[in-house]
C-alpha cells in the first residue's frame, strides 16, 4: 500500500505533467505554423530546417509527457481519494426515546 506522501507526490506529478503537456502542445502548434510559413517563404533554407528540428523536438517531448501522464494515471490509487471534511457546522443531535 502506498504511503500518503507517495500519493501526494503522484497527484503533484500528474498536475505538473498536465501543465507541461499543455505547454508542449502550444509549442508544437507554434513551431508547426512557423515551419509552414518558413517553408512557404523560403523552402530549403536554414531557418526552415531549424523550425523543422524544433518541431520534432517539441513533438517528441509532447509524446513523452503524454506517455508518462498515461502511466501515472493508470497506476493511480485503487481506493477513492479522501477529501477534507465539509465546512458545514454540525448541529447537536438529540437522542430519541
Amino acid at each position: 500500500m502506498a504511503s500518503t506522501t507517495d500519493r501526494i507526490k503522484s497527484v503533484r506529478a500528474v498536475r505538473q505533467l498536465r501543465r507541461v503537456r499543455t505547454f508542449y502542445m502550444v509549442a508544437v502548434l507554434l513551431w508547426a505554423a512557423s515551419t509552414a510559413w518558413t517553408g512557404w517563404q523560403s523552402p530549403g533554407s536554414r531557418p526552415m530546417w531549424v523550425s523543422v528540428l524544433l518541431l520534432a523536438v517539441f513533438t517528441g517531448l509532447l509524446l513523452i509527457a503524454s506517455l508518462w501522464l498515461r502511466r501515472l494515471q493508470a497506476a493511480g490509487p485503487a481506493e477513492p481519494a479522501r477529501h477534507a471534511a465539509s465546512r458545514r457546522v454540525a448541529r447537536p443531535r438529540h437522542a430519541h426515546a
